[in-house]
């Protein structure tokens, strides 16, 4: 199947149907149903059934979803059947929060390596992460075959930072600077700006 013909927006949602897969299995339940799940997630059915069946079918008329089953088949799809090492750039108050962070191993990610420009850092250990020079950053990437960072420099450095993660071959950019990156394609840029959702969300507010 060619990933780039399943919209975006089903991709997106498809994460959501696994946490709430995984929170069901963990209570010992085997089978649910798009309805369940609808409730659960806040997806009507009808969406559930139409994205899930853009991968094939899993689940029988009367008879629902066997969760193990669908567990395994979207972490196949979602390639987080293995472990992907992530590197982290900048080490300031968020850099470290998601260096400590325990939730990336349990669901496909591991942290391998921390990056910071600043002296006073490098050298300095997040864990039992060494915060690496920004100036090795490219050659200690390539040698490790990374693929997927997390940038959480300020603006200003975001773009620089960006072309040298993709020099270095890495192909997945989540971008918590609240800036827009230029990068080529074939490259996938994912943004967290929290002051973004909370704006959202306070259209919302009286």
């Amino acid at each position: 199947m060619n990933a780039e013909k399943v919209p975006d927006i089903i991709i997106g949602r498809l994460p959501v149907y696994l946490r709430a897969l995984q929170r069901l299995s963990e209570r010992g339940i085997q089978t649910t149903s798009s309805q369940e799940l609808g409730e659960i997630v806040g997806i009507s059915a009808a969406q559930i059934r139409k994205d899930i069946s853009q991968f094939g079918e899993f689940g029988k008329q009367g008879t629902g979803y066997a969760i193990p089953f669908l567990i395994e088949r979207l972490r196949d799809i979602m390639n987080v059947n293995k472990v992907w090492d992530v590197v982290i750039v900048g080490m300031g108050d968020m850099g470290h929060a998601l260096a400590r962070y325990n939730g990336f191993s349990e669901r496909g990610f591991r942290v391998s390596m921390v990056f910071d420009n600043d002296p006073q850092k490098i050298g300095q250990k997040v864990g039992e992460l060494e915060i690496y020079d920004i100036a090795s950053m490219t050659e200690k990437l390539k040698q490790n075959k990374i693929r997927i960072a997390m940038l959480t420099v300020p603006a200003t450095s975001a773009q620089e930072m960006a072309d040298q993660l993709i020099k270095a071959g890495v192909k997945a950019i989540l971008n918590y600077a609240p800036i827009s990156l230029n990068v080529p394609s074939g490259v996938r840029v994912q943004y967290i700006d929290p002051v973004t959702h909370l704006q959202r969300m306070t259209y919302y507010l009286d």
